[in-house]
């Protein structure tokens, strides 16, 4: 489990090819990989995935098929950053939301809006995805957990805002995102159930 509080980025050093698989290489400073052993647990830009190789500040990551897919850490090349974040523990704080660090699709960065001291970006959704993502509701991006600003429906599917503190984006790779990058989405997995379960009862009533 994952909480989507961020604790720094990672510069990705090396990536090994292979069929339909990767391997990622990623620098990880003493003060993130403190007490990590190989099948640990830790998130890259919200995919969970598991340690195979510490050589000093090197840790290697494997990245099958389904991941390549469905996430933007296919498209990493060596020298780009990626958001990091360890597994939580028992009696971890958690400053975020309950994370899975299961991806569900990307989302495409479409605006971003300037003001003092803080910034808004907007994402375009999927269509199949709209239905999931309310105002004030939480979402995962890049595996950071944010809270929902607007919703607008468009003809494609659905557009939401998040407004990012100067925190998050010291701290995120939030800030070199650009109209046209795609981030990762993880939806808030309570709301994802208590809609598909409204939808469920709601088929199964009488037309009236």
């Amino acid at each position: 489990m994952f909480t989507g509080i961020v604790q720094g980025v990672a510069k990705v050093v090396a990536v090994r090819e292979l069929d339909e698989f990767r391997v990622h290489i990623v620098e990880m400073p003493l003060s993130m990989r403190a007490g990590l052993e190989i099948g640990a647990s830790v998130a890259h830009n919200g995919v969970c995935l598991t340690v195979t190789s510490i050589e000093g500040d090197n840790v290697s990551f494997d990245l099958m098929r389904e991941t390549l897919r469905l996430t933007n850490l296919g498209a990493i090349t060596p020298g780009q950053c990626v958001n990091i974040e360890r597994a939580a523990r028992f009696g971890d704080e958690i400053g975020g939301h309950s994370m899975s660090g299961h991806i569900i699709s990307m989302a495409d960065v479409v605006a971003i809006e300037e003001a003092p001291n803080n910034r808004r970006l907007w994402f375009a959704l999927p269509e199949r995805l709209g239905r999931f993502v309310f105002e004030k509701g939480y979402i995962g991006v890049d595996g950071i957990s944010l809270t929902i600003g607007d919703v607008r429906q468009t003809e494609a599917g659905a557009e939401f805002s998040v407004n990012l503190i100067p925190e998050t984006l010291a701290r995120t790779t939030l800030q070199g995102r650009a109209p046209g990058d795609q981030v990762n989405i993880e939806i808030d997995p309570q709301t994802q159930v208590i809609v598909e379960t409204v939808e469920r009862i709601l088929a199964t009533q009488p037309r009236v």
